[in-house]
Order: C-alpha cells, then structure tokens, then sequence
C-alpha cells in the first residue's frame, strides 16, 4: 500500500491525513457545541479519526486518488472522488455501527457520520482542486513570460472549447485565445473557460482589429467548404494567418490537441460538401471478412487499408510491389489496429502463378484492386508498361478472383477513362471492361469505381505546387483553362467501401463531385494561403498542353445510362457499350502479343478502334514536371 500512498502523491496523503482528522472534529462540533460537552467526547473523536485514518487512505488509493495527475483535474475525476469519499464513509458507518452494537462507548452522535461524509467530500475534492488552479496559476504566469500570440478563435461549439483548453494547457505552444466568433445567436456574449463570444463571422475583421489578434484559428471541422473560403478570404484580407483544425477523419479516435492544428490546405477549400458514407452498410459488408487490396502501398491502397481496418474485418493481406511503401503501411497499421491479422505481400499483378499460391494460402472474400500505373505523361513513354500493368495484371487478378470464387472485388478506376486522350486512360477504361465482364459471366458482385484527381495522393498538383512555392516559384500549369474534378483521399476511399457494400455485379459508380475545379484557381488559392501573392511574388508559367491530355475531364460517355442509388452523392452508370465476351478476350490476347513485340504504333492503334471516343496519340511529352 505504501507504493501507492506515498510516492507518487505524497503531499496529497498527507493533506488526506490532517483533512480526516479536520472532518472529524467539525463533525463533532457542528453535532454538538463547543465547550465542556464536546470533551467529553473526546474518546469517540480520537476512535473515528483513528477509524477514517485506517479506512479512508487505502480506499483513496483503491479509486486512484494517488495516481491522478491533478494538475488536469476534470468533472470525471470529480466524479471519481464522490465515489471514492462515498465508499469511504460507508465503511466508516459500517464500523461505527459495529462500536455502537458493541457499547464500547456509551454514546456515539451517529448524525456525525452523514456530516463527516460531506465535509471529506468538500476536503477531498478541494485539495485536489486547489492543486490544479495552482497549476493553472503557474502556467498562466509561464505563459506571458515568453512570445505569445493573439488567437481569435472562430466556432463557439466542442471543438474551440477543446481549443481553448488545450491552449491554456500549453503555454509552450505560446497562443493566448482573446475571443470566439460564432453565428449562433445563442452563445453570444457567453463565456467558454474564461474567453467570451463577441461576435458573428461577419465581424471577424473588426474583431480581429480590436482584439489586436494575431491568429484566426477556425474550430468548426465540420465547416462546409463555403464557409471555409469565406473565412479564409477574410483573413486574407486582414492579412493575419489562419488555420484549422483537424477534420472529421483526422479526429477519429477524439485525439484533439493545439499541436496537431495545421495551416489551412487546399482539400479544405473543395467548391462542394464532402461525401459521406453510410457506415452501417459498410460495416454489414467488411466485418468478420479477409480482405485483400492491391497497391496497399500507394495514396488510395494504403488509405484503403487504414479504413478498412475500422470496420474489424477477420484479417487483411496487403499485396504491393514496391517493398518500402507495404513495409510503411504495415507499420502503421500494426500500430493504430494490433489485434488485426496483417499479412504483407510482395508481389506483381502480373505474375498469374504468384497470384495463385497468395490467394490458395489467404482465400481472401473481398478484394479491392488499386494497383495501376497513373502519371499520364509517363504512361505515355512506357506504353507496353501501362498495357502489361493495368490491362493484363487486372485480368490475371480477376481471373484468380475468378478461381477461388472470391465474393466481392472491386476495381479503382478514373475519369480519364471516358473518350481517353491518354494510353493510361485508355488502360483503364479496358480494365473496366474487364471487371464488368467478369461479373456478367458470373453472376458475382464485381464492380467498378470511377473519380476524378484525389487532393493529397502522389503525385497530386498540391504536393509539386507547395515544392515550386517553397523554391520561390514559378508555379508551372498547363494551361490557364485546365479543369478537373477533385476529391480527397477518405472520399475517394469511402465510395470505394460503399461500392463495395452496394454492388450487385456489373456496374460502375460514380462519385457526384459538383463542378470542375481549373487548376489555375487552385494554383492562386495555395499561393494566398502561403501568404504570398499570385504574379507579385509567385509568378505562375503556363507550359502548354502535354500530350494525352484534355482541357476538362467527364464522368461518363455521352447517353449513358446512370442511375441514382441509396446514397445521394453516388450515380450507378450500366454500360453496355463496350467489348465483352470472346470479342475482349481476343482484344486482350492482341494486346499482349503486341506488348511483348514492343509494337507501340500497332497497341495505340488498337485501342483507338475498341474504345468509343479514344484520340490517342504518340508524342514525347513537352514538359514531365508541368501540373496539370
């Protein structure tokens, strides 16, 4: 018992200690009077203090009132002390009860229980509370000593509480927050820990200019992008820094602190809400299943993994080619899920035996197929790469889906695919076919998934933009009027999980991503959020259209048949228009023998007359490191 009264909390014991003794006496006293009468029971005060001496430390200690850090006192711990003083006293009542059916004493106040009890809750629950205002007094005094700066916090709700909280906490992190901004008419002129409400957002210039704020953090993660950009173009007007908390998917597991706040990144500024997921059908479809994804290495494989792994399927295989990137993902994995079967796997698409003996030792049910290459104007210099890689290794993958009756695969696709001006577009669209055909054959629910640029992934424009600003310019796009549509990684990874739950065999989802966003734009916001300004002091340079690319990318070809589904923002599109059965086989077989022959001119030729639209030419790229 020693271990845990003494060393850890020895100032509180001690306080214990005398407060016992203390609650005791006024017991005692507001029972009774001061004077001759209250001698008189001077052996029953000395037996119950020497009772709470025996009872209540030890059961202090049961609870864990020696253990607590009481600098960070809570209303849980609050809780936890009622409960330890109410245990406490209970044994006490139990035992001077004993005393009393013994006539050990001829009289025994027994009203001085109830009163001890309240007085050891107020005692017990002060001294503890004083050690955290003592606490906060030091930090506060810590904190003015040193730089600090002015932070107006925008959202009023859970999120700038914990904000506010978290930088009283951490005076290291040197913010002071001087106020809330908040449409909420309820919560104005209403105080949080000590900082008050003093107005909308619409006032945020004047609140930052009257409160001498040097900092805007927005504290509302489940802002619309609207809302956003608007309090982003204020700060930028009023030139002061801004940033943002942590949004939905970064704040699973309720890890909220000041030190994970980061500048605001252009996935906050998308021109639509994100998509949402209905968790329950895809928790219906994963739990207690073994996954396999391929390309587990990469942005969208890995982020795969990650999700995947919340819905506590029975076991995952990661399959990828490239050694670092699985070892990474393992790692990471293995840290936030420890109880989930990890098998990593080194392997090739491509290799139908080494395919095989996975699947035979695995027998996986449900497999997500991300493996592809993806950079057009490298694909465009590799064509029988990206025939090898993205058509022939879905095949081989399918068909050994095929032969160990997997129950569920589904393939990550793009929008380049439609009316593709690249080989890798061209790619995929016939690996589309592919998995469509293999679920018509079938019967099983095999399906596609089709997205736009995903903001964050490899290779994503956010990453070379940030470099090029860094390196002090210029930002190289290619041209002024170049549109894509865009999402993020978990939107691009929840429609693959809902396609998942959803597919019936056969079809292709599409995400409803709004309108297309021109990269220009996206350029000039990333620029102003690094506090600089576009053509002043980062010039952009437009390097010209590269070889297989378009102005705009669509969705879907012209007259196709889409769908709505359960989810609002997922259309299901039925296509009937291209190659199937013996005539894509055929095709397949074709391009493998021209692949292995080398013979470019003949491979785009080919996929030109198969696939509806195709406008693919041959041409070295202008300039590999230009943005599209």
């Amino acid at each position: 018992m020693k271990s845990h009264l003494v060393t850890p909390n020895r100032a509180v014991f001690f306080g214990d200690l005398f407060l016992i003794a203390v609650s005791v006496l006024a017991a005692f006293v507001l029972r009774l009077n001061f004077g001759a009468r209250l001698a008189d029971f001077t052996p029953q005060i000395i037996t119950m203090i020497v009772i709470g001496w025996a009872i209540k430390p030890p059961i202090y200690a049961y609870f864990g009132l020696y253990r607590r850090v009481w600098e960070y006192a809570s209303t849980q711990e609050l809780k936890l002390i009622t409960l330890a003083v109410t245990a406490a006293s209970l044994v006490m009542f139990a035992a001077i009860s004993i005393i009393q059916a013994l006539r050990i004493f001829a009289e025994f106040p027994r009203a001085a229980v109830p009163i001890d009890y309240l007085l050891s809750l107020a005692f017990a629950g002060g001294l503890r509370f004083a050690l955290r205002l003592l606490a906060e007094s030091r930090t506060s005094r810590k904190s003015t000593a040193g730089r600090t700066r002015r932070v107006l916090v925008v959202g009023a709700g859970d999120a700038g509480a914990l904000v506010v909280r978290e930088m009283r906490k951490n005076p290291q992190v040197g913010l002071i927050p001087v106020g809330f901004a908040d449409d909420d008419p309820a919560k104005q002129k209403q105080e949080i820990h000590g900082v008050r409400v003093l107005g909308t957002i619409k006032d945020l210039p004047r609140l930052v200019n009257t409160l001498h704020a040097e900092e805007v953090i927005f504290a509302i993660p489940s802002a619309p992008g609207r809302l956003v950009r608007t309090v982003t173009e204020l700060c930028r007007q009023e030139n002061i820094p801004f940033r943002t908390m942590p949004g939905l998917h970064e704040l699973l597991g309720g890890k909220v602190s000041v030190n994970r706040l980061r500048e605001v990144d252009i996935t906050d500024l998308l021109r639509r809400e994100p998509a949402q997921i209905d968790s329950q059908l895809v928790g219906l479809s994963l739990r207690d299943k073994g996954v396999l994804v391929t390309g587990a290495g990469g942005s969208i494989g890995s982020e795969l993994c990650r999700q995947v792994a919340r819905w506590q399927p029975a076991e995952m295989t990661l399959l990828g080619h490239g050694e670092n990137s699985i070892f990474e993902t393992l790692l990471e994995l293995q840290d936030n899920t420890p109880n989930l079967p990890l098998y990593p796997v080194i392997a090739d698409v491509r290799d139908p035996q080494r395919l095989h003996a996975i699947f035979a030792q695995r027998r996986p049910q449900i497999v997500f197929h991300a493996a592809a290459h993806k950079h057009v104007p490298l694909m465009e210099i590799n064509v029988e790469e990206a025939i090898t890689n993205n058509i022939l290794g879905t095949r081989r993958l399918v068909e050994t889906c095929l032969a160990f009756d997997v129950e569920r695969l589904v393939m990550i696709s793009t929008d380049k695919a439609i009316c593709p001006s690249s080989v890798m577009g061209a790619t995929k669209r016939l690996a589309e076919a592919i998995v469509l055909d293999a679920a018509r054959r079938s019967g099983r629910p095999f399906s596609v998934v089709r997205f736009g640029n995903v903001l964050g992934s490899r290779g994503s424009v956010i990453h070379r933009f940030k470099r090029q600003i860094l390196q002090g310019g210029p930002v190289t796009v290619t041209h002024p009027d170049m549109k894509r549509y865009f999402m993020t990684i978990p939107e691009a990874v929840h429609l693959v999980l809902q396609a998942s739950a959803m597919g019936q065999g056969g079809e292709i989802f599409v995400l409803n991503m709004g309108e297309q966003i021109r990269i220009r734009d996206l350029a000039e916001d990333l620029i102003r959020l690094s506090g600089l300004e576009p053509g002043k002091d980062i010039e952009i340079v437009y390097t010209g259209i590269r070889p297989g690319e378009k102005l705009s990318e669509t969705l879907w070809d012209e007259g196709a048949n889409y769908q709505p589904t359960p989810h609002p923002d997922i259309l299901r599109l039925v296509e009937d228009d291209l190659l199937n059965g013996s005539a894509l086989q055929d095709t397949l077989d074709e391009l493998a023998n021209l692949a292995q022959r080398g013979d470019t001119a003949a491979i785009l030729h080919c996929l030109e007359t198969v696939i509806p639209g195709a406008s693919i030419r041959l041409a070295p790229p202008t300039d590999l490191t230009a943005t599209v």
